[in-house]
């Protein structure tokens, strides 16, 4: 796991002091060793920068950039069956002086170009320069586990794993992408390929992008698609072959995770997901493994004791840390460096600190996202569908949704007076005017409304494009669970979860690695039948039914509460102060793009109960904070 960063200046003007400012920028991803080539060709300055943390072979014949013929690479990533390709080019002539994956990736670009990454298994943001083409190279994984942004303007192309990389570039333009910033209001994140300045982006996943030096085209190109695999006919077995073949390929995919040659760990939080990673990888291992949790002091979010219960009867090395109000006062200035584009899931501090606790034990740590959009966990799946039924009895609701929404709900005298009135409000015109169930459940998630960030942002591209269109080319395979899940692999797991963990983990410089979103997994499962995975209501049957094996079901059935914390008490409580601080209005006016008016209504109704509004605030809060930071 490390940190990439790069340019490819057609102006001649980049030197490599900057290279390595850039590079240098991402210590945290890489403080075992750092690496830097600059090239002054025809055509481009052209500069390649790696920052190590070092897992796999840890000499310096792990040392990148990597060069191997006309070819140069930097990598950030884990390539799991890498000794598997190995020996494949092996057979072709190819030796290996290292034991590094990353020498395996460079080989394998050589012999098979392209194609190579359809061999990988792992996590991957990969950078090539083929000196002898006149080409850069980009490819990021399929399920997007690893960032790589880039910015191209004025003929200068940048390049890194994060946002702050490109910063340090004297010539990167910070001009906020107002379309940007309403997808993080909307949905507490922006999402691929966007990014929150404009001439930035993020590469999609499981596409890879080439820079022609000579012409100067960036031309993306994709390999990979949830959506293809889901367009797949489904498979006709049995629900006992279906859980024999899934179980297989956990099992394969898990160990596969564990390859290091350093302490790996995992992160535990008692539910499913992260049980079954614990159960299948603990199960005839003699050495205890390591786990991590993280608690809450306030009993109702707390998943503490059911994580601990889990360790106790797996027999793991197991560890937990109890989040506090103060930790969450003491985190937050850090949130916007960390997380340098605005980003507002509440359950950034508690991932922190739970990164942090495993950092003191272990250099790699497991997580199990993806379980909850591969295998139909999610409350809102079976919330849709009642919606839906219930909705689709109404005459013209679409119209009767689009009349609603027009009308602010503040001008309802008496009705507005009402517990929540407003938020309620939104989401029945918003229910009302879906088109399908991808438009139910955007509205069932959503902070604020499409109509309510017009008004506080003045005026947005509401139509801006996103991985939620990709539902249109969802085919007649799928039903409504299929095409949510699908849907939900390419949005919320992508710009959501992952950029959490990944921002979390490296700022500690500690692996996260995603034993779930072994795209193997994801090619079987999508192809079973969706009451495989949600029957009678019971989501998640047929991981559950694999888990039962292993622990049992009294110790695993509980409600599912997720991570959430309780983010209505801490800003009611010792984050108010940052409220209070930050949301002034002076502060808001010198920032020029937030509707003082619009954020003074939501201040004032959450003033007068802290459990309204309190996402909305928070949301406001982060990009207020983030805004101080970085423009």
């Amino acid at each position: 796991m490390c940190g990439i960063a790069g340019f490819c200046d057609f102006l001649k003007r980049s030197e490599i002091e900057v290279l390595v400012k850039m590079t240098d920028a991402l210590y945290h991803r890489g403080p075992d060793d750092s690496g830097y080539s600059f090239y002054k060709t025809e055509y481009a300055n052209i500069g390649l920068g790696h920052r190590r943390l070092s897992i796999i072979d840890l000499s310096e014949r792990g040392h990148q950039p990597m060069k191997f013929q006309s070819l140069e690479i930097i990598f950030n990533g884990e390539i799991y069956n890498f000794r598997e390709i190995a020996e494949e080019l092996k057979t072709y002539g190819y030796e290996f002086a290292s034991n590094s994956d990353t020498e395996v990736v460079l080989k394998a670009y050589h012999k098979w170009g392209i194609k190579a990454v359809d061999k990988f298994i792992g996590m991957f943001a990969i950078v090539i320069y083929d000196k002898e083409n006149n080409e850069l190279i980009f490819i990021r994984d399929r399920a997007g586990v690893k960032p790589l942004y880039y910015y191209f303007k004025n003929g200068l192309f940048l390049f890194a794993s994060e946002l702050k990389s490109l910063h340090k570039h004297p010539r990167f333009e910070k001009e906020i992408n107002i379309d940007a910033l309403s997808l993080f209001f909307q949905y507490g994140y922006i999402l691929e390929p966007h990014t929150i300045f404009q001439h930035t982006y993020k590469l999609p996943a499981g596409h890879y992008g080439k820079l022609n030096l000579k012409n100067k085209e960036f031309r993306i190109h994709k390999y990979w698609d949830v959506i293809d695999v889901y367009n797949k006919e489904k498979l006709k077995i049995s629900f006992e072959e279906a859980k024999e073949e899934t179980e297989k390929l956990l099992k394969s995919a898990f160990e596969y995770r564990m390859v290091a040659d350093v302490p790996v760990g995992i992160f535990l939080s008692g539910g499913y997901d992260s049980s079954t990673v614990a159960a299948i990888l603990q199960n005839n291992r003699s050495q205890r493994l390591k786990t991590f949790s993280i608690g809450f002091t306030e009993e109702t979010y707390n998943e503490a004791h059911y994580a601990k219960k889990v360790a106790e009867y797996l027999g793991t090395e197991h560890y937990e840390h109890y989040c506090t109000q103060e930790d969450a006062k003491e985190l937050l200035p850090y949130v916007c460096e960390i997380w340098d584009e605005p980003f507002g899931d509440p359950s950034i501090i508690p991932t922190l600190l739970v990164s942090r606790l495993a950092r003191k034990y272990v250099k790699v740590s497991l997580s199990a996202d993806g379980g909850d959009e591969i295998f139909g966990g999610y409350d809102k799946y079976t919330q849709v569908l009642k919606y839906k039924r219930v909705f689709s009895r109404i005459p013209l609701s679409n119209i009767v949704g689009h009349i609603t929404e027009a009308v602010d709900p503040k001008y309802l005298i008496g009705l507005n007076k009402t517990y929540n009135f407003a938020n309620r409000y939104n989401k029945l015109a918003n229910i009302l005017k879906s088109k399908d169930e991808i438009d139910i459940m955007r509205s069932i998630t959503y902070y604020f409304y499409p109509s309510e960030v017009k008004r506080l942002l003045n005026g947005a591209n509401e139509s801006i494009k996103t991985n939620f269109d990709d539902r249109l080319f969802l085919n007649s395979y799928n039903n409504s669970i299929d095409k949510m899940m699908a849907i939900d692999y390419k949005t919320y797991l992508l710009d959501d979860i992952l950029v959490k963990v990944d921002r979390a983990t490296m700022s500690t410089s500690l692996e996260g690695r995603e034993p779930f979103l072994d795209h193997r997994i994801i090619e079987f499962v999508a192809r079973l039948p969706s009451n495989f995975k949600i029957k009678d209501g019971n989501k998640k049957y047929l991981l559950k039914s694999i888990v039962h094996n292993y622990i049992p079901k009294e110790i695993m059935d509980r409600p599912k509460m997720g991570f959430t914390p309780p983010l209505s008490v801490w800003i009611g409580g010792e984050i108010k102060k940052y409220v209070l601080e930050y949301l002034d209005d002076k502060n808001i006016a010198k920032i020029g793009i937030l509707n003082i008016n619009e954020m003074n209504r939501y201040k004032k109704v959450w003033s007068e109960n802290s459990n309204i509004n309190a996402n909305k605030i928070w949301l406001i809060l982060l990009f207020v904070m983030w805004y101080d930071k970085w423009m």
